[in-house]
């Protein structure tokens, strides 16, 4: 074997090696979270999900919003996640925010105007307490609500907690 091989195939072995170390040490980092890789669930009836998966559609929330962590590549809008927001806020909440004239009142928004939560004042009155309903069943584990609440206070005031 030429000294050229050698230097390969340690190197490849090196790589290897590591990548062993690094999985081992990724598996027992998972095995102390438990079932903490996805935080964040629904409380609503299957009922619920499809009410509310047709207002989602209809009134076009996901080409702002994410929900369940998936976000369209597509998607330029900074608008927030709506996972785990059931945690911070009741299902009166959302409804008083969904019937707002200015929902920015209720919750202050830092985006440009263009791109700020619409009003749902309009909608009608079933639609209005069936996304109410659903948003305030979005909910998040206990290990992760204070992140949840971290990101919400950082998307609200543009501070990181964190620096």
């Amino acid at each position: 074997m030429k000294k050229g091989e050698k230097i390969i195939f340690g190197t490849i072995g090196v790589m290897i090696v590591g990548s062993v170390f690094v999985s081992l040490f990724r598996s027992a980092d998972t095995q102390e979270q438990g079932a903490r890789e996805i935080p964040f669930y629904s409380t609503a009836s299957a009922e619920l999900k499809v009410k509310a998966a047709k207002l989602i559609k209809q009134y076009r929330c996901r080409s702002c919003h994410s929900l369940w962590t998936v976000r369209s590549p597509m998607q330029a809008v900074p608008a927030p996640a709506l996972d785990g927001l059931g945690s911070l806020y009741d299902e009166e909440w959302f409804y008083r925010y969904f019937s707002a004239a200015d929902p920015q009142a209720i919750l202050p928004s830092r985006l440009k105007e263009e791109y700020r939560m619409p009003s749902f004042a309009a909608a009608p009155e079933e639609d209005r307490r069936i996304l109410a309903a659903y948003m305030s069943s979005l909910k998040v584990a206990d290990w992760y609500l204070e992140e949840t609440r971290r990101r919400e206070q950082e998307k609200l005031t543009g501070v990181s907690l964190t620096q």
